[in-house]
């Protein structure tokens, strides 16, 4: 068992120890039944969802509800759920397959597939008791009911803990009456099951219920209209009151008091499926630029052979490129994870819940990441369609107002950001990520003499891993120096957080696509990988610009005097390639392998 556990690095670890390639999962690992399932997927999405993107953009919740259905009589709800539920039981990562590809169609789709197979179905096979897993589960998992998850008040939105929806036990102690209001609830239109939050008395902690909805006996039970937002136009999002809504007692999920902890468990494993959500997105949008580019014309001559959109495609490949190859090396990290818990003889449950809260900061990673490189992928979709970009009559316009909420929802980036450098330092304290020891030997670097010997870089990626090795010390000069100076207070200090994570979050995913593509020069050849090991180079200059400018930012916050100009210098140090790529080259090979394949073909 102890030497399991050495082989599957722990969440956040990958910043203090070396990850070689042949121990990522990329997505060229699918097994065949994970291929099937991909395609049978696309299949779908192709079908059910693409040809009727007019009906989704003019609020046909209708039609939501039906593909939904359609979808349970699939079996892609089902994914993720125990055999003995209904379900199909497959891995964590075929559970993330079936969420990246089936969400490119239309955001409203999307929503409510992630809101109803994840927070609305897995806080009850998580959480739930034999008999609530027995009794609903099933149900779900086949798309007979569909689950929505009722969190957000008007008061408590990223402050989650601070509902004010209530929960009173009966005289008799057989039920609860709850009251109060939730807001922001996808799929409340025409859901049967909602997980909800309420406060029992004055305890510290939220609780969690399932409670039924039948619109025809609503048990107090009333909906607000549908809200009319910019983007996921027909996902159904609408406000939730309760007034001495009865609920039975056996009805409560896990322990009193337990709920805070169900609602962040719940959106960790939200996170790392958000982002796979986005990841079809991207390379459809990408796919749509580049055919537009090719067939449009100026002075003669197909945009796609202008430098200037060349730039874009390149950007763009490269993101999408990064993302995949980010969101599947943790998925695998989790499904190992789960697995070897399981070896140790932890239930499912237990074993799913402590795999997924092992990487919580690799899920907000990816959450933010993700959803920020999606956004920034659509608004150069717009860019390069011109004006008909901005017309409802291509498609850009609503992939770019559906892309905006996937940077709000499951907690904002910004509330994102500050978990994963929070979480970090919590597990540094708790003795399961060793971060002193490294930053100290930083600390000893920044006073001794630099060494003068110039490296090897005869082979692939061999400049690339040192760069990568650079900035990892980078962040612990500064994680280093933040956590000395202001103890547990750093969290008062946001800004600094966040610039700390997004020094993080740049290691992760530039680390991921290196490795994913060494792996695959492995077992093909450098030739058939030109394209790939553009976009990971490309990728990495981009995020030590980033490291530099954010490690700065931090440094001048918290540090003064001679400190201060140590750590600047180190930070130069750093971030300095000793032979800069040649990035203008490396975007035109990537642009020209899209341009020539017509798609994203990675």
């Amino acid at each position: 068992m102890a030497t399991e556990e050495k082989d599957i690095l722990r969440g956040g670890q990958f910043l203090v120890k070396e990850t070689n390639c042949e121990d990522v999962f990329t997505p060229e690992d699918f097994s065949e039944e994970q291929s099937m399932m991909k395609d049978s997927v696309m299949e779908f999405n192709d079908r059910e969802i693409i040809p009727h993107k007019a009906r989704f953009e003019a609020k046909d919740y209708a039609l939501t509800e039906e593909v939904m259905r359609k979808a349970g009589d699939m079996g892609f709800l089902s994914v993720a759920v125990p055999e003995a539920f209904g379900g199909m039981g497959m891995g964590f990562v075929s559970t993330v397959l079936t969420c990246d590809y089936i969400s490119s169609g239309t955001g409203s789709f999307s929503t409510a597939f992630g809101a109803h197979t994840g927070i609305g179905t897995m806080p009850i096979t998580l959480y739930g008791t034999e008999e609530q897993k027995q009794k609903y589960v099933p149900k779900l998992a086949s798309g007979e009911w569909f689950g929505a998850y009722c969190l957000t008040e008007p008061g408590a939105g990223s402050d989650a803990n601070s509902g004010k929806t209530t929960a009173e036990l009966s005289a008799d102690g057989k039920s609860y009456k709850i009251n109060g209001q939730k807001m922001w609830i996808s799929n409340a239109g025409f859901c049967s099951v909602m997980i909800v939050f309420a406060r029992i008395e004055g305890d510290k902690n939220i609780t969690g219920f399932i409670v039924e909805y039948n619109g025809d006996t609503p048990n107090g039970i009333t909906l607000g209209e549908e809200e009319h937002k910019l983007g996921i136009r027909a996902s159904s999002t609408r406000q939730v009151f309760f007034n001495d809504t009865v609920v039975p007692a056996e009805n409560m999920l896990a322990g009193r008091g337990e709920g805070f902890k169900i609602a962040m468990n719940a959106l960790n494993v939200g996170r790392i499926k958000l982002a796979a959500a986005c990841l079809d997105s991207q390379r459809r949008i990408l796919t749509t630029a580049v055919n537009y580019a090719k067939e449009r014309k100026q002075f003669k001559t197909p945009i796609a052979d202008f430098g200037a959109i060349k730039v874009k495609l390149a950007e763009m490949a490269a993101s999408t490129y990064a993302g995949e190859s980010a969101t599947y090396r943790a998925a695998k990290n989790i499904e190992d994870r789960i697995a070897m818990r399981e070896a140790a003889g932890n239930t499912h449950q237990e074993a799913e819940l402590k795999g997924v809260e092992e990487y919580a900061i690799e899920c907000s990673i990816l959450k933010v990441a993700v959803s920020e490189d999606v956004q920034n992928c659509a608004d150069e979709g717009i860019q390069i369609f011109g004006g008909m970009g901005f017309s409802e009559e291509t498609p850009m316009e609503s992939a770019w107002r559906d892309a905006r909420i996937a940077r709000i929802y499951e907690g904002t980036n910004e509330i994102n950001r500050m978990l994963a450098v929070g979480m970090l330092v919590k597990k540094a304290m708790k003795g399961h990520v060793d971060l002193l020891g490294p930053a100290s030997k930083v600390q000893e670097e920044l006073m001794g003499i630099p060494s003068f010997d110039t490296p090897d870089y005869s082979e692939l990626f061999s400049e690339e891993k040192i760069m990568i090795a650079k900035l990892k010390k980078t962040f612990l000069m500064v994680a280093g120096g933040a956590v000395q100076k202001y103890g547990p207070q750093l969290e008062d200090h946001q800004q600094l957080l966040i610039a700390a994570a997004d020094i993080l979050i740049e290691i992760y995913m530039a680390e991921s696509a290196i490795l994913r593509t060494e792996k695959n020069v492995k077992r093909t050849s450098e030739k058939e990988q030109s394209a790939q090991i553009a976009m990971a180079k490309l990728y990495l200059y981009h995020a030590v610009d980033i490291v530099e400018e954010k490690g700065k930012e931090s440094i001048i916050s918290f540090a003064e005097g001679d400190e201060q100009r140590m750590m600047l210098m180190g930070l130069k140090r750093f971030t300095k390639y000793a032979n800069y790529p040649d990035i203008v080259d490396l975007r035109i090979e990537i642009a020209e392998k899209v341009k020539a394949e017509g798609k994203y073909c990675f």
